[in-house]
């Protein structure tokens, strides 16, 4: 099935967390990182920080919470079988901490088609601010979709 161009401008629902300090610490040794800054409360705060900071990437995880994080493309109509994770980019504004409450407002920002619409692509960007208003990152997020029925 191609994706309706339409969509471009399509406002996701908005997913809200508060970091927890065993959730950033859990996250940041699954991605291997080592300084005990995102780990251990003294080493951050004698770093200069106020709190654990999120780890590089995390962020990406706040979406994930959503109770069906996908539900955004089968509402597109898309078979999430034909689903692959094409590419992520992050721009940051300020570092979140542990206790942050962070609201994600994803929405897709474009649709598009590569090989003779055996391959299409959902562009997806998210700001994430804080329950202030305080913007935190910018994420984008490139869905890659087999389309079994393009013609290559």
């Amino acid at each position: 099935m191609a994706l309706n161009p339409s969509v471009v401008g399509t406002e996701l629902p908005t997913t809200t967390i508060t970091l927890d300090r065993g959730r950033l610490r859990f996250f940041a040794k699954a991605i291997g990182e080592t300084n005990p800054v995102y780990t251990d409360v003294d080493a951050a705060t004698g770093a200069g920080h106020p709190d654990l900071p999120a780890p590089p990437t995390f962020l990406f995880s706040i979406e994930l919470e959503a109770p069906d994080p996908f539900a955004y493309l089968a509402a597109l109509g898309v078979d999430l079988r034909f689903v692959l994770h094409g590419e992520q980019s992050f721009v940051y504004h300020e570092i979140a901490y542990a206790g942050d409450e962070l609201v994600a407002h994803p929405r897709i920002t474009d649709v598009y088609t590569k090989k003779a619409g055996t391959l299409q692509f959902i562009v997806k960007d998210t700001a994430v601010i804080r329950a202030d208003a305080t913007p935190i990152a910018d994420l984008r997020s490139v869905i890659v979709v087999r389309n079994p029925g393009g013609s290559a």
